[in-house]
């Protein structure tokens, strides 16, 4: 069975800044996301990255500038794994470190036309 690609989105609630973590939260931070790249090394096709805040929206009528401060989410982020379904893709996600971060949510669609 072909494993099918997946865009992961991963979303934010706008807020406030808060403070960032510890430098010992951090190194806890990065040995769980270690391990769970290990784990998932083979179904990991692009850790993607972080984006920026700022943006820009295009439409038929014209284009407007970010940031988008009535947005009660933003996107932060990406990354494309490879699973045999959705429930695969989940079970993956699920187990992302980020999926435990207070305000975080994780989206998952498929890539249409994309099988490894």
């Amino acid at each position: 069975m072909s494993k099918r690609q997946y865009l992961v989105l991963f979303r934010n609630k706008a807020s406030a800044a808060q403070p960032g973590p510890s430098p010992q939260q951090m190194q806890q931070m990065f040995g769980a996301y270690k391990a769970w790249m290990e784990r998932f090394k083979d179904d990991i096709l692009d850790l993607g990255d972080k984006l920026k805040s700022d943006g820009r929206v295009v439409t038929a009528s014209g284009v407007a500038e970010g940031p988008f401060v009535e947005a009660k989410e933003v996107v932060g982020g990406y990354m494309i794994i490879a699973a045999h379904n959705f429930d695969a893709a989940a079970e993956l996600v699920k187990a992302c470190p980020a999926a435990d971060s207070p305000g975080t949510s994780l989206e998952i669609r498929e890539l249409v036309g994309a099988k490894m």
